[in-house]
């Protein structure tokens, strides 16, 4: 499967560079596209902010890779059970790492979205 997904050059400073842009807060990648996502802090995270991916559905993602901020936490129990019951995974890590690792799995042609909260 060709992919045109966009690379994340660079994250902090309250944002990310993806493919030369700089894109002011978190950021959420699905079907290739970036687009301002509204979550600030793991801790506020809530389904709805899942709304776009769990529409797609598992065919078009595979899983979200979600990073968490600045260090590594424990999503919220109601969105994990609601991309389980989706038929969603959800890999979670530190921002820094989701975004090395988002670059990664898309060279790889993987059918993920990228939530990333910014740090």
């Amino acid at each position: 499967m060709a992919r045109n997904a966009p690379s994340v050059d660079a994250y902090g400073g309250g944002g990310f560079r993806l493919s030369g842009d700089w894109h002011e807060g978190s950021v959420l990648i699905l079907e290739d596209v970036a687009q301002p996502w509204s979550v600030t802090s793991l801790k506020t995270l809530t389904p709805d902010d899942f709304a776009q991916v769990i529409e797609a559905g598992p065919l078009v993602v595979e899983f979200v890779l979600l990073g968490v901020g600045p260090t590594n936490g424990l999503p919220p129990k109601a969105v994990r059970e609601t991309l389980a019951a989706a038929g969603i995974g959800l890999e979670f890590m530190d921002t820094s790492t989701a975004a090395r690792t988002y670059n990664l799995l898309t060279a790889e042609g993987r059918r993920l979205a990228a939530a990333l909260i910014a740090i």
